[in-house]
């Protein structure tokens, strides 16, 4: 009998929290009448756990708790060995777990959970959570590849969840003004957006590191850290970094911090999907490999042009490019000789481009980077030079418990910067630069016996029903092969 009442007693707070009930005095003791003001009854607390509780997972998970207001229960890592021991430190109490499967099975309480894990197992990891009612904050990029988004997004809405991705950036007051100067018209049409950055600062586009099967990790649980990729030997200087570079991992320079920087211009802009996708790498990478070997890794740099249809906010077509590798745009003739473009002398940025000015920017995380507004007939608009952030990442992590525990139909989940509605379509167009990157290296035997490239040219994307229309082998990059039991 006493464990029936228990079980009835959670189901009944998590129904509380996910559908954000306003309880009657009869279930929950007024918190005025406990501990004074700003005290938190536990009937109101969230139960939180990390799926990844090292390097971002650990500010992450710390960022949910709210300073103590929310009750972190459980964090799971493959390797508690290194900075994940940062949230054991912090969160004594909690279980600890090395699968999150495991986890999300056992621990039944769980209503909402951070998911900082390495690109290749944000989706895996969020459609298990979601599957079971948990409410999901998943770093960005959303997803290793498009077809994940498109599906998370849908399932967010399907089953309630009430879902961020780990964009602080979008959060940053600073993008009111962007958007302030974009809808005021004093740049005239916009028709060009330039996004560029220095990254990648890893290594990538050279020979995979090789496996060491004689080598055994004393605490990495390898074979979970591998979760949907193929089943290889233990290969070290992969994790805790490195996974970046390579294609079974993760998204290269694009995915690190392409959903900062071309999150400003997507939203600003109010651009939907991209009409279609080209680009073009270093040469040293396409001519490393040989005729009949696909490179594992992403190149050293690369060239992307993404066109989209005129909206409401553009009111003309957007033809936007992103360059990494240290490559970036010319320095407008508009803007002093001796003023960065973007950021941090100009390693990273955005410019957003009218017939009668520009913008230029960099809000690409917790930066309090400048936003500059120059017009043509000389006059210009400054953001502040310090940005005052109040709360760790402009309370990015914050705002999504808050609205967890107000429910998916409220105001808080609607006014949430980057909820899956938003975050699942931005992150489809930043890794339609990764598609065409892939499709560039695509060859095949011409009527010659030569190896020739074939997907050097233009793909025409149908956003909607996520197909390039013009090349049928790019469209493997959609998605990708996963591992039995990891399967999206």
């Amino acid at each position: 009998m006493e464990e029936r009442k228990t079980k009835q007693a959670t189901s009944s707070r998590r129904s509380f929290i996910k559908k954000g009930a306003i309880a009657s005095s009869f279930f929950i003791v007024p918190r005025f009448t406990l501990g004074g003001a700003g005290y938190t009854a536990p009937s109101d607390r969230l139960n939180l756990a990390a799926i990844g509780a090292g390097g971002k997972g650990s500010s992450d998970i710390r960022n949910a708790s709210v300073k103590g207001r929310e009750n972190v229960v459980a964090l799971c890592d493959v390797d508690f060995s290194g900075s994940a021991k940062r949230s054991v430190e912090a969160f004594p109490n909690a279980k600890l777990f090395h699968d999150y499967r495991e986890m999300l099975d056992k621990e039944k309480g769980i209503d909402a959970v951070t998911i900082s894990t390495p690109d290749h197992v944000h989706g895996p990891a969020a459609k298990f959570a979601m599957e079971r009612g948990v409410h999901v904050y998943v770093q960005k990029p959303l997803t290793h590849n498009i077809r994940e988004a498109r599906l998370l997004t849908q399932m967010a809405r399907k089953n309630k969840i009430v879902s961020q991705m780990g964009n602080q950036g979008g959060s940053n007051p600073l993008l009111d003004m962007v958007q302030k100067w974009v809808d005021s018209g004093d740049l005239g049409k916009i028709s060009k957006v330039q996004v560029w950055t220095n990254r990648p600062v890893w290594p990538q586009g050279i020979a995979m590191p090789k496996p060491d099967p004689g080598q055994k990790p004393k605490d990495l649980h390898w074979d979970l850290w591998l979760g949907p990729a193929p089943s290889i030997p233990y290969t070290p200087n992969l994790h805790p970094f490195n996974w970046r570079g390579w294609w079974d991992y993760g998204t290269g320079a694009l995915g690190d911090v392409g959903c900062h920087l071309i999150d400003i211009p997507f939203r600003t802009l109010g651009l939907k999907y991209p009409t279609d996708a080209e680009c073009s790498v270093s040469s040293i990478y396409s001519q490393m490999w040989t005729a009949d070997y696909y490179p594992e890794g992403c190149p050293p740099s690369s060239f992307i042009t993404l066109h989209f249809k005129a909206t409401e906010k553009s009111k003309a077509p957007i033809e936007m490019t992103w360059s990494d590798g240290g490559i970036r745009p010319a320095h407008p003739d508009i803007i002093p000789a001796d003023q960065d473009i973007g950021g941090d002398q100009s390693k990273n940025g955005v410019l957003i481009i009218g017939e009668k000015g520009l913008i230029s920017t960099n809000i690409n995380d917790s930066s309090p980077i400048m936003p500059k507004l120059y017009l043509n007939d000389g006059s210009t608009d400054f953001g502040p030079e310090v940005e005052d952030n109040k709360e760790p990442e402009y309370g990015h992590q914050r705002k999504w418990v808050d609205a967890c525990k107000a429910g998916f139909n409220s105001k808080e989940h609607k006014a949430l910067t980057s909820s899956f509605d938003y975050a699942g379509p931005m992150t489809e167009t930043v890794l339609m630069g990764n598609l065409a990157i892939r499709s560039f290296m695509l060859r095949k035997e011409n009527s010659k016996g030569k190896m020739e490239f074939y997907g050097r040219k233009k793909l025409l994307w149908d956003g909607e029903n996520m197909k390039i229309t013009n090349l049928e082998a790019a469209n493997q990059f959609v998605g990708r092969t996963y591992r039995k039991g990891w399967e999206v």
